[in-house]
């Protein structure tokens, strides 16, 4: 086996820089010198891609910065004490010791145990203290070696009880563990934490708890956390078993473990493999981080989580399941439910937009814009051995646009199917369904299916409400609610509400189409502003709801749905690319992390996905966000104004056949890339937070320019 570290990728009491980045590329630097990787680009840009999930510093000075990486070649840790330490997101301040733990895509099970051994012994102080004192990374090597080294430990005075040796998963010892005279015991990638004693006959039984830990990477929270809990649950007395969900091999924790706990904790940031061993359980939930972070609170709340019985539980993935999210949504503000149960209905009915939309799109570019007069009957009458007058492309072009249409019809119904189910889970959709089909054939379109949505979402609910007979009880999901709330929902729709939103449609479609001029450029700077507000929430995704509900109404005589969805595809491109070219122009303005993300931003804008400004957003909002919003209000004005058109709801320029107009088109989402660029490097360079001088200004703390 190789040797994980070595003296060459040791730095003692050096200055890395300020931030995590210039640490992380250091670092990542050290190890591509010494041979170990590929690259130093993709080592440190999977490197830092893992430290912005999660931030790695943990409590005593520490931190892990760590991946898994196509660029390493070999297990490698690189140690650096820094000087002066550098903030890596723990709470008690910044870091000067500092892990880079690099693995390979592919490693091995040996070499992830002893990685994660290493993780492991950063929380004993003892480790971390000689660490400290030691004068030459040849001593550095020494220590970390000796952490690795499987030995057994000395003996403990007083052995585990009998229990807590029968509890241990099968193939364990307890020999080989530091927390041997308490009961604390590790093997198998599981920590235990057994009964000191038996307990006599007439004291009540100690509470147990059972635990599961895992990260995005599965190399050092996973079991830094584990090992935090231990101990504090050793601290506390108390009976704790943890199930570590690393990269390595997997040792379940034994069922008869799990059966005999009166609580669990999710110390985890995915989502825990086997979750239903655990339902009914009291469970805390919480992220990895916090369990390094916060063990002996953490503890705590599930001790108390155990004698609660309104304690919040793992549910039983049924009946149960959907009960717990209902009573887990009652706590939710009204405004959250709205916005959580409509994004459930666009997110849904997106897929069926964009394939059908780019078909469409793609039939009028084989088969011209006329296909849509023909193709159902070149479809239906020709065949590949029988090809229609216009040859292979018309009829190419025809299939295209039948199936394009066809995936289209199912906007409406699939957008009311899905709110439906965000209001009342697997029960809703049917009815939800139900009564968005009744939208479409009563032409009420998209506020339609809003509306039926959410009738048949209530009325499901509702009827799964009732308390009924168990022998009733199987029926209701299959039978009873979507029979009943079909009928309530889409009876509804039919008797009362489909033709008034049918006319309220008609007439906002006419009034679109309709629109000219100044109007026309003032519809285009409200949806650009909308497209920039929020870069794929719930604002965002209401004007893209509302130009991809009209695309279909689109024709050669009437050409407004098609403008209106070039416009809100060209603003929503803004904030990416715009993003990309100020990381480019002013790269100082900006975190090594942001330039990182910037290269990227050319793709992501260029493919209209909003989404990619979100980083430089979340970092900085007051100024990128009303820096995006000038340039997409500035690309929807003039894309209204040049009469823009799109029939592909996505793609960006990437469905350029499918743009009337291209060169506006292009110019348009230049223009706005510019003065969104412009403005957010402005805004960076003036509108500062100025120095404060401490003794003499001290009245103008907060003050900015």
């Amino acid at each position: 086996m190789t040797t994980l570290i070595t003296t060459d990728l040791v730095l003692l009491d050096t200055n890395l820089g300020t931030d995590t980045t210039d640490v992380i590329r250091h670092l990542a630097e050290l190890i591509a010198t010494s041979g170990r990787a590929s690259g130093v680009e993709g080592l440190f840009a999977d490197a830092l891609a893992r430290e912005q999930k999660t931030a790695t510093g943990v409590p005593g000075g520490i931190a892990i910065p760590h991946c898994r990486s196509e660029a390493v070649l070999e297990p490698t840790l690189a140690m650096a004490r820094l000087n002066p330490a550098v903030d890596f997101g723990a709470k008690d301040g910044p870091a000067d010791i500092i892990f880079f733990i690099a693995a390979p895509a592919g490693a091995d099970n040996e070499h992830l145990k002893l990685l994660s051994k290493l993780a492991r012994s950063l929380i004993k102080k003892d480790f971390t203290a000689a660490l400290r004192a030691a004068e030459t990374p040849a001593e550095i090597v020494a220590l970390v070696a000796e952490a690795l080294a499987d030995k057994p430990k000395a003996a403990a005075s007083t052995a585990p009880a009998a229990g807590a040796t029968a509890a241990a998963a099968p193939g364990e010892t307890g020999n080989e563990d530091p927390g041997a005279a308490s009961g604390v015991r590790e093997a198998g990638g599981v920590s235990i934490a057994g009964e000191a004693g038996a307990a006599p006959q007439a004291a009540p039984r100690p509470l147990r708890l059972v635990a599961v830990t895992a990260c995005p990477t599965g190399i050092a929270h996973t079991y830094m956390a584990a090992d935090s809990l231990v101990l504090a649950a050793q601290e506390a007395g108390v009976d704790l078993q943890v199930e570590t969900q690393g990269s390595g091999a997997v040792t379940p924790l034994d069922p008869a473990i799990i059966a005999a706990a009166d609580a669990v904790i999710f110390a985890v940031d995915v989502d825990v493999r086997g979750k239903e061993r655990f339902a009914g359980k009291p469970v805390i939930n919480a992220p990895v981080k916090r369990g390094i972070d916060e063990p002996a609170k953490m503890i705590q709340e599930a001790l108390a989580a155990a004698t609660n019985p309104n304690a919040h539980k793992v549910p039983h993935f049924g009946a149960e399941e959907s009960a717990e999210q209902k009573a887990g949504a009652a706590n939710e503000h009204l405004g959250t439910k709205i916005k959580k149960v409509l994004l459930t209905g666009v997110s849904y009915m997106i897929p069926f937009v964009a394939g059908g939309g780019l078909l469409i799109a793609l039939g009028f570019l084989l088969g011209g814009y006329d296909i849509t007069d023909v193709a159902q009957d070149v479809v239906l009458q020709n065949s590949l051995f029988n090809l229609p007058d216009g040859g292979l492309l018309t009829y190419l072009g025809a299939v295209a646009f039948i199936i394009g249409k066809l995936s289209m019809s199912f906007l409406v119904p699939a957008l009311a199917g899905y709110i439906a189910f965000g209001i009342a889970d697997r029960p809703g959709i049917a009815p939800g369904f139900t009564a968005g089909a009744i939208a479409v054939f009563m032409d009420a379109g998209f506020l339609g299916g809003l509306v039926g949505g959410i009738l048949a979402g209530l009325a499901a609910y509702w009827i799964g409400s009732w308390s009924v007979p168990r022998w009733l009880r199987g029926l209701m999901p299959v039978v009873i609610i979507p029979l009943l709330g079909s009928i309530i929902a889409s009876g509804a729709m039919l008797l009362f509400l489909g033709a008034p939103i049918a006319a309220l449609t008609v007439a906002l479609n006419s009034w679109l189409t309709g629109m000219t001029g100044a109007s026309a450029v003032v519809l285009g700077i409200i949806l650009g502003l909308m497209m920039c507000f929020d870069l794929g929430g719930p604002v965002n995704k209401v004007a893209y709801s509302f130009a991809v509900a009209g695309l279909g109404a689109g024709t050669l005589a009437s050409q407004a749905p098609w403008e209106i969805m070039a416009t809100v595809m060209a603003a929503g491109m803004v904030p990416p690319l715009a993003m990309a070219l100020a990381t480019t122009i002013d790269k100082k303005r900006f975190s090594l992390a942001e330039r990182e993300n910037g290269k990227a931003a050319w793709l992501l804008g260029a493919s209209f996905i909003s989404e990619g400004a979100i980083p430089f957003a979340a970092a900085d909002p007051l100024r990128v966000i009303p820096a995006a919003m000038l340039g997409g209000a500035v690309t929807g004005a003039m894309t209204m104004a040049f009469h823009v058109t799109s029939q592909a709801p996505h793609g960006g320029f990437f469905v350029f056949f499918a743009i009337g107009n291209l060169g506006m088109f292009a110019l348009s989402i230049a223009v706005g890339t510019v003065i969104s660029a412009l403005a957010v490097v402005a805004l960076k360079r003036w509108a500062v937070r100025k120095p404060v001088d401490s003794v003499a200004t001290t009245q103008l703390v907060g003050q900015s320019s």
